[in-house]
């Protein structure tokens, strides 16, 4: 983005958080309150249904709370339901993604720090996600699934050892568990360092908790301070690992990296941390979140606990994909309007945002039998939480899918009797973060 405000190389004029007409009324139903985002899942699914069932494009005030407010944010169209999301990520040209695809309002600097692909346009975003591509097939994925299944291993060990030191059997998921199995596996992926690993999964952590004044900080300039240290650091870090693959080239992705061209061109150091940051929050996040709300779900459903465990490997593929629709990791994704249309009548303006509800779309009783039921047969599953398709479809899909399989296995065969108590959820409209949740994976 240039000095002045336009989004280079996408030839809009846009500014960067204009969005919408003044004079424009909002709904009735307010769901960018900060009250709505601290309920829980079951009560805010009750107000999307509603929306959903009477008015499914709305236009809402900016989200209260918002990292950056400004005077020329008049707020932006809810999409709640199933077809609406699908149609709006498979209208790239209509609706972009190089604005900025948080709801929050964000510095330029961190917007391009920290998004890479997943906020481009073609004709950019498509020879860069071509470039990623190649890493993430299913085919490479099947050559490393030894490795995912020993990190599995290696995480269930500490969970069983943590547990049996614990004076009453009871340990927190995420941090014996849930959240190193994707540090493990993207840390061997990417060729983090040995020794930087913890602190990349951390810092990231760190980065994408803006709205947890427990984490962040509750200024807006100790947020800013502590988003910005985290991306230093990554950046940092990313620039050595490079400058040292190029000198020693290894089998990881920071040497693909490294040595790529596009257009002829190497890869900026800038370029590669961006890249570098976005994969370490999406391969981090994504699957801890689904890991804990699947864990935290089979506790709440012991006949789907029981069905699956009758048969751990040949149910364990549909009972992945429905923890992932269950857990909705990523709630929300934003678009921004490149010109003025329409989405099923609804007239969008030239700057408008767009937000698309992933959790609502997720339980839409129009796409998806029976959404309010945990249901580990499920099949067709046609959730949304690897995105509606499209050119921004979640690369690491089939690594989370990998991962998702080697830990449930291990763990269901290894510690059958596991149950989740309740987690205690970071807040926040974009991820669905368990902060903590206890974990007992022995019986007593």
């Amino acid at each position: 983005m240039s000095d002045t405000g336009v989004f280079e190389g996408q030839g809009t004029g846009l500014t960067q958080h204009a969005s919408g007409d003044p004079d424009r009324p909002h709904d009735e139903i307010n769901i960018s309150a900060k009250a709505f985002w601290s309920t829980t899942a079951d009560e805010r699914e009750k107000t999307f249904a509603m929306l959903r069932g009477e008015r499914p494009i709305t236009w809402q005030p900016p989200l209260e709370d918002n990292l950056l407010p400004v005077a020329d944010d008049y707020g932006y169209w809810a999409v709640t339901t199933h077809r609406h999301l699908v149609e709006v990520t498979k209208r790239p040209d209509d609706f972009l993604s190089g604005p900025g695809i948080v709801g929050d309002n964000m510095p330029t600097e961190m917007l391009e720090a920290a998004q890479s692909i997943i906020a481009m346009d073609a004709p950019r975003h498509t020879k860069l996600r071509r470039l990623m591509s190649a890493a993430f097939t299913p085919k490479q994925m099947r050559r490393i699934e030894d490795r995912i299944k020993a990190n599995a291993t290696k995480v269930v060990d500490n969970l069983i050892e943590q547990a049996r030191r614990s004076p009453d059997g009871w340990v927190d998921w995420v941090a014996e568990c849930g959240s190193l199995l994707p540090m493990h596996n993207f840390n061997d992926m990417m060729g983090v360092p040995e020794g930087e690993r913890e602190r990349t999964s951390h810092e990231m952590t760190v980065f994408m908790s803006w709205g947890d004044d427990e984490v962040s900080g509750a200024t807006l300039e100790q947020k800013f301070a502590t988003m910005l240290g985290s991306l230093t650091y990554m950046h940092e870090l990313s620039a050595r690992t490079v400058a040292e693959r190029r000198e020693n080239p290894k089998d990881d992705l920071f040497t693909s990296l490294a040595q790529a061209e596009v257009d002829g061109e190497r890869l900026t150091d800038h370029e590669i941390g961006s890249f570098f940051v976005l994969l370490t929050i999406a391969g981090n996040d994504t699957t801890r979140q689904s890991l804990a709300h699947g864990v935290r779900a089979l506790t709440t459903h012991p006949e789907q606990r029981a069905w699956l465990v009758g048969d751990l490997e040949g149910r364990v593929g549909t009972a992945v994909e429905e923890m992932v629709r269950w857990a909705t990791p990523i709630m929300t994704f934003r678009r921004t309007a490149s010109r003025d249309c329409e989405l099923d009548g609804v007239r969008i303006t030239r700057g408008d945002k767009l937000i698309m509800f992933y959790s609502s779309a997720n339980r839409d009783e129009q796409a998806i039998e029976r959404p309010h039921e945990l249901d580990l047969s499920r099949h067709p599953n046609p959730h949304v939480s690897f995105g509606g398709g499209g050119i921004h479809h979640c690369l690491g899909n089939q690594l989370a899918r990998f991962q998702l399989r080697a830990l449930f296995v291990e763990l269901l065969t290894r510690c059958p009797d596991v149950v989740a108590g309740e987690p205690e959820l970071s807040p926040g409209s974009f991820f669905h973060v368990v902060k903590r949740m206890p974990c007992r994976p022995l019986p007593r």
